[in-house]
Parts: C-alpha cells; sequence; structure tokens
C-alpha cells in the first residue's frame, strides 16, 4: 500500500517516519518546507500539492489541528479528494466532530473513495515507540485493510463502530482528562489551604490511588495549569465543545464532569 501524510506536527511527523521505516512507500507534503527537511535522510517522496500526494497514494493520512484544516487540505483543485483514485482511503487522524467525518464521508463515497476516522491519544512520546492508541470508526473491510499501516505507529488499534465512532471516543476521553485536570487542581488548592504544600501534595497523590493522568501532568509542569495551557488548552477546549455539542444532539443530560472540565478550562484561560 502507498501512504501519503499530511500534518507532520510533533506527532504526526514521528507516525510518518515510523511508516516509512515500515517499508511503506510513502509520499509527505506540508506547507513549510521546514516540515519536510527531517525526513532528508529516509526514503520518503515529497508532493508539490495534496492533489499530488494523493494521486500517488492508496491511503492518505491526515494529522491536521482541526475541522477546517482537515477540509482545506481536502477540497479544491489540488486537495486530496481531486487526486485520490478510486479505491483509495483518507484516514484522518485529527480530533473533528464526528459529524465532519460522516460529512467528508459522504462526499468521498461520490468518488469510490473510502474514510475512517483514526484520532490518536499518546503524543509523540508513543508515536515514536509505536504504541499510539488509535480509535477508529469506518467499515470493517477498509479498517482491516489500513491496519498494517496503522500497526507500524500504534499498538492498541481499537475498531469502535461506523464512520465518526473513533471521534466519539477521543473527545470523550478528552473531555474526561480535562474533567480529571479540574478535579485534580480542586484537590490541591484544598490541599494548600489546609495547608499541605502542593508539590509534595502532587508527590503524594501521583504515588497513591488517587492518581492520574491528568494529576501527573500538573505535577510535570509544576503543580499548575499555567505551562498546560498553551500546549493543550486550545485543543482540549476544542474537544469538549465537541462533546458538549454531542450531548445536547443526543439530549443527554451534561452532568458533573463538564463542570470538572469547565472548572480545568476557566483555570487555563485565566492562569494565576
Amino acid at each position: 500500500m502507498r501512504v501519503g501524510f499530511i500534518g507532520l506536527g510533533s506527532q504526526g511527523a514521528p507516525m510518518a517516519r515510523r511508516i516509512v521505516e515500515g517499508g511503506f512507500e510513502t509520499t509527505l507534503w506540508a506547507r513549510r518546507p521546514a516540515s519536510l527537511e527531517p525526513f532528508a535522510d529516509t526514503a520518503a517522496k515529497t508532493a508539490g500539492s495534496p492533489a499530488e500526494l494523493a494521486a500517488a497514494s492508496d491511503l492518505v493520512c491526515l494529522c491536521v489541528v482541526g475541522d477546517d484544516d482537515v477540509r482545506q487540505v481536502l477540497d479544491g483543485e489540488n486537495g486530496v479528494l481531486a487526486g485520490l483514485a478510486p479505491g483509495g482511503v483518507i484516514a484522518i487522524h485529527s480530533t473533528v466532530h464526528p459529524d465532519t467525518c460522516r460529512e467528508i464521508a459522504e462526499k468521498a463515497a461520490a468518488q469510490g473513495v473510502s474514510v475512517v476516522d483514526a484520532p490518536v491519544s499518546g503524543g509523540e512520546p508513543a508515536a515514536s515507540a509505536g504504541t499510539l492508541l488509535v480509535m477508529l470508526g469506518g467499515d470493517e473491510e477498509v479498517v482491516e485493510r489500513v491496519r498494517p499501516v496503522f500497526a507500524t505507529y500504534a499498538d492498541p488499534i481499537v475498531h469502535l463502530g461506523g464512520i465518526g465512532a473513533g471521534q466519539v471516543a477521543k473527545i470523550l476521553n478528552n473531555l474526561l482528562f480535562s474533567a480529571n485536570l479540574g478535579s485534580a487542581m480542586s484537590a490541591l488548592e484544598l490541599g494548600e489551604a489546609l495547608g499541605v504544600p502542593r508539590q509534595a501534595l502532587c508527590e503524594v497523590i501521583s504515588r497513591g490511588s488517587a492518581t492520574s493522568k491528568a494529576l501527573n501532568s500538573i505535577a510535570m509542569f509544576g503543580g499548575t495549569l499555567d505551562n498546560l495551557a498553551p500546549i493543550a488548552g486550545a485543543l482540549l477546549q476544542k474537544d469538549c465543545r465537541h462533546a458538549a455539542s454531542l450531548a445536547d444532539d443526543a439530549s443527554a443530560p451534561q452532568g458533573a464532569v463538564f463542570d470538572a472540565a469547565d472548572n480545568a478550562l476557566a483555570i487555563m484561560n485565566h492562569p494565576r
């Protein structure tokens, strides 16, 4: 399978490198030439546009930031859909609204192209180690066709259902992570008010039954969300908005998980 990859950021770049190292013929495209420079020592080819990349690919992986970015690289005379032949597959690794994936899948199907949504979790360290979590939504036959490519950078690869199911899982994962950040900050602030130093309490909780990835992230960044906000704040806000939209559409109660997530996002928006 020939693979095209777009989105060579901190997470996408190691994913693309592992695809190349896995022996797949790989073509890359990036808006900034600097993003391609680290691949000069690899067998990867480069394309002049998303359409040119797609014409050289059977599977195109997108790891750009959000819904609008996905649409921009897919649409237009120089977009992926303009170059991808019938039978091709688009994998959306970006975290976007499930409806975005469904709209794209419907449009792509009109020209014989399949779409899977495949958001990931684990960040650059997991991508480099080949242990990303991939949450997959899409037709089972298409999922199995692309699984060997995903296996170069991911373990586990979890198929959750039809198109959009992977995005639902990723959005809920990020909602709960945000809620855990908010709950952890509340506990640390309460401890500080009761006379327990924040960093010391971080050490205790990180070694106790209440530990979590959220608490460990706060501890790593000095016991506050101030330094985490520039890295993850905007992305978590986007995903929590998507979660609220999904809950509204399903007429589902938002409940305490949204309250805790809102607390974390409020702290990120107004660092102390």
